[in-house]
């Protein structure tokens, strides 16, 4: 008797400029304690592994998940997939928190520093598709392009895309160098490559903080404290009665209705921002 054949996650391209992905990513964030405790490394990579078999060839990170350390899993990761086959997004900009307040930096020398230092963690001739993880209000961005630009000719990265940006910032940086890919938070009932579609784990069962580690982020998420508890946790029953009236989790109604949005639409679940 034949075994019933694995399914596989489809592939859609992205952007104009030709990068091919698959429809669903992979967030790698959450591997690093972002919600929960840290994945030992070596069950981090049997994930993204696993991951790829299943049809899934677009992993994000970012050098401020873990300080870095994310990036150096992933790398570890690559070394047992073939490159040529894995597609990498990884980002850069966030330097910390000044005045309790994240300080973001989108200079051009920072740029190239942040871009080498990521290509090193990651054990990689070049990145994918590369973003500022948010968008430095103090530099314009024509300047940030600009060294953006100089890094795709020199071969180190293919594809430039923006997280949380402005129509205006969008269109003055696409005037620089086409813009391949927008990264924003897009959720079920909140309203591209969207991070955080099962709502930081709102749609996975998380109605509450009960349960998660000491540091966990989640705690500090607004929609998981004060009155907002309350009140969610309606929007979670409407949204697990209709899950169970398909026949589906709430996480899975959460990313079908997401994967509905467009063709150019995807996912990765994972990461928190």
């Amino acid at each position: 008797m034949e075994g019933k054949q694995q399914f596989q996650v489809p592939r859609v391209k992205i952007g104009r400029q030709g990068l091919e992905i698959s429809k669903m990513g992979f967030g790698c964030s959450g591997l690093s304690g972002i919600f929960n405790d840290p994945l030992p490394h070596e069950q981090g990579v049997s994930l993204i592994i696993e991951a790829f078999n299943k049809g899934v060839t677009f992993f994000d990170t970012a050098d401020a998940y873990a300080n870095g350390d994310n990036e150096i899993l992933i790398g570890k990761a690559l070394k047992h997939l073939p490159r040529e086959k894995v597609q990498i997004a990884s980002k850069f900009g966030i330097a910390g928190f000044e005045n309790g307040k994240l300080l973001i930096k989108g200079a051009p020398d920072y740029v190239r520093k942040c871009c080498e230092g990521s290509l090193e963690r990651l054990g990689v001739g070049y990145i994918d598709l590369y973003f500022p993880h948010r968008i430095d209000t103090t530099v314009p961005i024509e300047e940030t392009m600009g060294e953006l630009k100089k890094l795709v000719d020199e071969g180190k990265i293919k594809y430039i895309g923006l997280c949380e940006a402005s129509a205006d910032t969008i269109r003055r940086a696409h005037a620089v160098h086409p813009i391949t890919a927008v990264q924003m938070e897009w959720e079920l009932g909140i309203g591209v490559i969207a991070y955080s579609p099962l709502g930081h784990g709102f749609f996975a069962g998380r109605a509450n903080t009960e349960g998660l580690p000491e540091g966990s982020i989640l705690a500090l998420n607004p929609r998981f404290n004060g009155e907002n508890v309350d009140k969610n946790k309606i929007i979670y029953t409407r949204v697990a009665n209709l899950a169970a009236k398909y026949g589906c989790t709430p996480p899975q109604l959460a990313l079908a209705w997401l994967l509905h949005q467009g063709e150019d639409v995807v996912p990765i679940p994972g990461n928190w921002f």
